[in-house]
């Protein structure tokens, strides 16, 4: 194994996201100005020093620590990120808002764990299954370990709610199973067993029964549950081939809900067009190739099936954005990587970034 320069690509994709991304942000948030302007600050704040500042330094030290360490401490990241998690459900640290029990608060700091739990679990998965080799298509090395891991996480973000990270993370630990080598035949029988568990969420939890009706009918409930989904629709039509002009959207102020979170790419599509949006999932596209070109050249399994899992984790959650946001998929509420509001969830995904540049480094043998 020899080192080389880092993948300068992969690099300037990333850091072109980040940016552009920051720019879609502060558009967006002018909704927020026009209603609280101290809200705004605070909101920008987040962003800005929390996210984009802490969040390049977090890259830069992942980048310069060796990926091995990683593997080393797998089982104690992902053992602490899922307490982490489970923590939102103490009194004393604990924030709900809008029904869900999803946030650790103290001082005047919050944060969602569930963004630090997902890649705890993209690490420790790596770790196992680069640890059982081609004992995957064993029951107990493959399938089992990750029914295991995948329960217990369901366990803790179920009773929140949190479906749509739940649906991310199972997501992203099969397609992990696939890359390992494990049959076809007990991929499939995993899927098969999460979506029954999804169909049996959607048959108890009567917000997942409404976002599912949302989705079949967009026009049921435009005051009500398809308010979104109405409004997210009219901003991306009337942004037409090439937009209204950055920062010209009409729909962010007091139309769509979160237009910096939730709706971001809403308001991309109506400052920048078609053009814009075809652009922006190109370059989630070309992320992706370019991560799992990363990953394939990676001097070993473990550094191989991390690079995947991070960049399988980011692209999913992507496309389950943009899906949304396009009623090609139900409502989910997850952010837009590198763009939606979270000055923690992008502290994190930069440092992700990081990792995957230090295995870019090195070359197989």
């Amino acid at each position: 194994m020899k080192t080389k320069k880092v993948d300068k690509f992969f690099l300037g994709i990333v850091l072109i996201l980040i940016f552009f991304g920051l720019a879609i942000f502060v558009s967006a948030s002018l909704g927020i100005l026009a209603k609280n302007e101290k809200i705004f600050y605070s909101v920008l704040f987040s962003q800005l020093v929390l996210g984009l500042g802490m969040g390049f330094v977090g890259m830069y030290l992942c980048f310069k620590i060796d990926y091995k360490f990683w593997r080393k401490y797998a089982f104690y990241i992902f053992l602490a990120s899922t307490l982490l998690t489970a923590a939102v459900f103490i009194p004393e640290l604990g924030w709900s808002h809008g029904g869900a029990q999803r946030w650790i608060q103290f001082g005047g700091f919050s944060f969602q764990p569930v963004e630090i739990l997902k890649f705890g679990f993209v690490i420790y998965f790596a770790a196992w299954l680069s640890w059982a080799k081609n004992k995957v298509q064993d029951f107990k090395f493959g399938i089992l370990p990750f029914f295991i891991m995948i329960s217990i996480i369901a366990l803790i973000l179920i009773n929140q709610p949190d479906t749509k990270s739940f649906i991310l993370i199972a997501t992203t630990g099969i397609s992990m199973l696939f890359i390992s080598g494990v049959s076809m035949k007990k991929i499939f029988g995993a899927g098969i067993c999460i979506v029954l568990v999804l169909m049996a969420l959607l048959l108890y939890k009567p917000y997942l029964q409404e976002r599912f009706k949302t989705f079949l009918d967009p026009s049921s409930d435009p005051r009500g549950s398809s308010y979104q989904i109405q409004q997210s629709l009219i901003a991306l039509g009337s942004g037409g081939a090439i937009g209204r002009g950055f920062g010209q959207s009409v729909q962010k102020f007091s139309y769509l809900p979160e237009p910096q979170g939730d709706s971001i790419f809403a308001v991309l599509g109506e400052e920048l067009g078609f053009v814009g949006a075809g652009a922006t999932i190109f370059l989630y596209l070309l992320f992706a190739l370019r991560g799992f070109r990363i990953a394939n050249r990676a001097p070993d399994p473990f550094g191989g099936l991390l690079v995947s899992g991070i960049v399988i984790l980011i692209t999913v959650q992507s496309f389950m954005h943009i899906a949304s946001i396009t009623g090609v998929f139900p409502l989910t509420g997850v952010p837009l990587p590198f763009m939606s509001h979270g000055g923690t969830s992008l502290m994190i995904y930069m440092a992700a970034m990081g990792i995957v540049l230090n295995i870019s480094k090195f070359n197989k043998n």
